[in-house]
């Protein structure tokens, strides 16, 4: 047992494990409202927000996964950086449109907004139920950080009592979670952030001088994991499966339900565009971490006697917990490892929040208690949210790690499938809400069956077209038959003169904002 990692640690864990149930105290006008504790009254300014969606997107498992991808498979896992790149110039165009007709209409979810532009009940559910069993297994590999941040420290019994700190952690979440609602995270990510960004700064400065600077890293990694093996014949190879990982996962990322609720809870229009312009500093540190994985490789932690136990448990996901011990003090070891939970916390309570909001207004009121009042949708979604929890952590102790990675791997390839509804539906009502939900069951079948097809081991799928093989994102290539199917048959809908069904919505719906102010200005008066 690190003692002394364990003791920072925990002072560590303790401070944030504060700073979440204060949170319940932060300019809250109540939390018995849904708006109040799933999206803490839309009231989030530049600063807020910036640090929210940061905390959100940029989560435990990235800085333990991305790193590890380039540790195991080389230059692959730097697709994670073009494709944070793209995204934000997209949601910068698109989603303050979501922004401001939720706004307008009170829409709590991105299935709310559906279930209003189509008239479908149905395909708001399709789109709920794919966020939330999408967002279950993230929020389970959410636990990976804290898992073997934990077990790096000593805990590395097995069952229940090997788990017992894993669900101290998150009883502590759910409880300031149930308490403060999504103020709780907002927080927290203040933290979370600056610890992170303490600790990369010195895994740049203080690795590098251990391990003769950055050229002899470079020169210590095999040629195979530094640049992508280029095509052979008619098969693309990597680069390929590169371009289409980045595309498909930038489309992707701002689909899932905790990114929507980071984007809504924003006071206006202008907070969402100034985070796009800001939020690309993030990917500067994205870069940096994964560069933590040729680091590790250098390091040659893996051939390390003192670290075989804990590769055979956790793969190569231990790779950068063996870096931060090989290099680090103990009591930095504490910090650092306190980055990696935490930085699992604020991603977690926001998920979980999100699915919440989903099942209360798109399952428990649309179809159990359609006169549901404000307080009864608020419990309800607390409590769904605790349950949420349970259940993600039901994966990490009662099933091999594996079967989360399986369905996570699944989670993009199956959010990505709600892009034509609400992506498009932002623009124009064109495609028929029939034939959405017939893409929508294309795209969820075909993107499933060629994951399956790996063994669940990879979301790459080589696609055969004549004599060329063109390996790429299975997420990208269902999304495509996802449109297709939906184009013909909202082309066949309409000349059969299918009801479309009503639209509550106006063009002036998606452009409306309140009061904008400067980036350098006071916020707005309501604003936190």
């Amino acid at each position: 047992m690190n003692w002394t990692a364990l003791s920072v640690f925990i002072v560590l864990f303790t401070a944030v494990a504060v700073l979440g149930f204060m949170a319940a105290r932060w300019n809250s006008s109540g939390l018995d409202h849904l708006e109040e504790w799933g999206l803490a009254g839309r009231r989030f300014g530049t600063i807020v927000t910036w640090f929210l969606l940061g905390g959100d997107l940029y989560t435990a498992y990235t800085f333990v996964a991305v790193p590890a991808l380039v540790f195991g498979a080389g230059a692959i896992g730097f697709f994670a950086l073009p494709y944070t790149l793209i995204v934000y110039p997209f949601v910068f165009l698109v989603f303050p449109r979501l922004w401001s007709v939720s706004r307008r209409h009170g829409y709590v979810t991105a299935s709310d907004f559906v279930r209003a532009r189509y008239d479908s009940g149905l395909l708001a559910l399709a789109v709920a139920i794919t966020g939330i069993i999408a967002t279950v297994p993230y929020i389970a590999l959410q636990l990976v950080g804290i898992q073997v941040s934990i077990g790096a420290m000593g805990f590395t019994g097995t069952g229940l009592l090997g788990a017992l700190p894993l669900i101290v952690a998150f009883a502590v979440l759910a409880a300031y979670d149930y308490s403060a609602g999504l103020r709780a995270p907002a927080l927290i990510a203040f933290a979370k952030d600056t610890l992170i960004y303490i600790v990369i700064i010195a895994a740049i400065i203080v690795i590098p001088s251990q391990l003769g600077g950055y050229a002899h890293i470079f020169a210590a990694v095999p040629r195979d994991k530094l640049l992508l093996k280029p095509p052979v014949g008619g098969n693309l190879g990597l680069y390929s499966a590169y371009a289409t990982l980045a595309l498909g996962s930038a489309l992707a990322l701002f689909l899932y339900p905790h990114s929507v609720t980071g984007l809504l809870s924003a006071s206006n229009r202008g907070v969402i565009k100034r985070n796009m312009a800001l939020l690309p500093a993030y990917s500067l540190v994205l870069a940096l971490i994964a560069f933590l994985g040729y680091m590790a490789l250098a390091a040659g932690v893996q051939q390390d006697p003192q670290f075989a136990t804990y590769f055979k448990q956790y793969g190569t996901n231990f790779a950068v917990p063996a870096l931060l011990l090989k290099s680090f003090p103990s009591w930095f070891v504490g910090v650092s490892f306190a980055a990696i939970a935490i930085g699992a916390l604020v991603p977690a309570a926001i998920m979980s929040i999100a699915s919440a909001n989903l099942f209360t207004r798109n399952i428990f009121k649309e179809y159990l208690k359609p006169n549901a009042t404000p307080r009864q949708e608020a419990s309800t979604a607390k409590f769904v949210s605790l349950l949420i929890k349970v259940g993600a952590l039901a994966f990490i102790i009662f099933l091999p790690l594996q079967y989360a990675i399986q369905l996570q791997l699944l989670g993009g390839v199956w959010i990505i499938q709600t892009l034509p509804p609400v992506v498009v539906g932002l623009y124009t009502r064109w495609l028929h809400r029939w034939a959405l939900i017939a893409g929508w069951v294309i795209g969820m079948g075909w993107g499933t069956w060629m994951v399956a097809t790996t063994g669940f081991t990879s979301t790459t799928y080589a696609l055969h077209l004549s004599s060329l093989t063109i390996p790429g994102y299975a997420a990208l290539y269902s999304l495509t038959a996802n449109f297709i199917v939906s184009i013909v048959l909202t082309v066949v809908f309409n000349a059969m003169k299918a009801p479309a069904g009503v639209d509550p919505t106006v063009p002036t719906d998606y452009v409306h904002d309140v009061v904008e102010t400067s980036v350098l200005s006071a916020e707005p008066t309501g604003e936190i």
